[in-house]
């Protein structure tokens, strides 16, 4: 299998400029879509660790009130600490790696979109990494310009109806 290149897709400056005019809230929703869009590459490749789910439920949370942001931004760095983890240990090729690494940091960021807004963005691109690296590296640019169309009309829905 060739090397995989992540090359974004051209909604992505769409997705910026959608992204300036959200409040934090909805940003930290659609963050935590993104990354659990893709968080089944992580759990594939490390299906014990869920420090990833917990950091997307911990935005969640602390959107609904139940958690303070310091506690989202503690479940955030789990995740990222999850995404070194898995690329010290996944026993498969590279890109299995690569996919399961992107799909555990954008969960990170999803969660630390609490603490900072500007992760948002960070927690999409993840996401769309995860899935160019999930493919053959003939469909990589398909497959991120497909995650990247899905987050920006999530983002569309959730800027309409929240």
């Amino acid at each position: 299998m060739g090397k995989v290149k992540f090359a974004d897709a051209s909604v992505s400056k769409s997705i910026a400029e959608l992204v300036s005019k959200q409040n934090q809230k909805k940003l930290v929703l659609w963050a935590a879509e993104c990354a659990e869009h893709v968080l089944p590459y992580f759990e594939e490749a490390c299906p014990n660790d869920h420090r990833p789910r917990e950091a997307i439920e911990a935005g969640r949370a602390w959107v609904r009130g139940e958690i303070v942001m310091s506690e989202a931004r503690t479940a955030a760095f789990a995740a990222h600490a999850a995404a070194r983890d898995a690329d010290q240990t996944a026993v498969s090729a590279v890109v299995n790696r690569l996919h399961s690494c992107a799909a555990a940091r954008a969960a990170g960021h999803a969660a630390a979109t609490a603490h900072v807004a500007g992760h948002a963005v960070h927690a999409a691109t993840y996401a769309a990494k995860a899935a160019a690296y999930a493919a053959e590296a003939k469909d990589a640019d398909a497959n991120t310009t497909k995650e990247r169309e899905w987050q920006y009309q999530r983002l569309l829905d959730i800027a309409v109806t929240t």
